[in-house]
């Protein structure tokens, strides 16, 4: 009787042990990884920049098709190309990056199209206030890379469009529209 326990015990942690086995972790390559925005300015021409510091995780079970992201935007890093314009999205109007020096999306129910990832629901965390976005994968592939000792390098590009004014971002409305289509190339590297 001992002896068929253990033995059922060693089956369970065996199908467990193999059942984590195919979830790995992947930590966000800061060369290949940017956020992009794009706001319509005044009816004319399209503003875009992008935030240049991005890191996190993403862990993967593409057997399960789950997984989950936790990445970190630091705001004080906005690129437009023209400093003057990047001073004054740092500043109170836009990103008011002395009070509110970070930026998150956090998600744990991805979508998948066969083996890839289609989208991702989860929480974007901006002037301190959070809510619900869904990132659609434009693209999803996984790589070994030659740059990373041959480790496996996933990403893609994903978008969503959100209301600025959800997280208390008012300045200029209506004539700098609400909506603010977002843009995030991402790769990430295995553990």
């Amino acid at each position: 009787m001992i002896v068929r326990s253990i033995s059922v015990l060693s089956a369970c942690f065996g199908l467990l042990a193999s059942a984590q086995a195919q979830e790995a972790v992947y930590d966000v390559e800061p060369t290949h990884a940017f956020v992009h925005f794009e706001v319509l300015h005044s009816g004319t021409s399209t503003n875009r920049g992008r935030f240049d510091k991005v890191e996190g995780t993403i862990t993967l079970d593409k057997a399960a098709r789950k997984g989950s992201v936790d990445v970190t935007i630091d705001p004080a890093s906005v690129n437009t190309g023209v400093e003057p314009y990047n001073q004054h999205l740092m500043n109170d109007d836009f990103l008011g990056v002395q009070k509110h020096p970070l930026a998150t999306f956090k998600g744990s129910e991805f979508t998948f199209d066969g083996d890839k990832v289609a989208s991702v629901k989860g929480e974007l965390t901006l002037l301190s206030k959070t809510q619900p976005v869904t990132l659609t994968a434009q693209r999803f592939n996984c790589y070994n890379s030659r740059h990373f000792e041959q480790r496996e390098v996933c990403g893609g590009d994903f978008e969503a469009t959100i209301k600025r004014s959800d997280f208390g971002m008012d300045f200029g409305l209506p004539g700098i529209p609400d909506d603010v289509r977002l843009l995030i190339q991402i790769e990430a590297v295995k553990r």
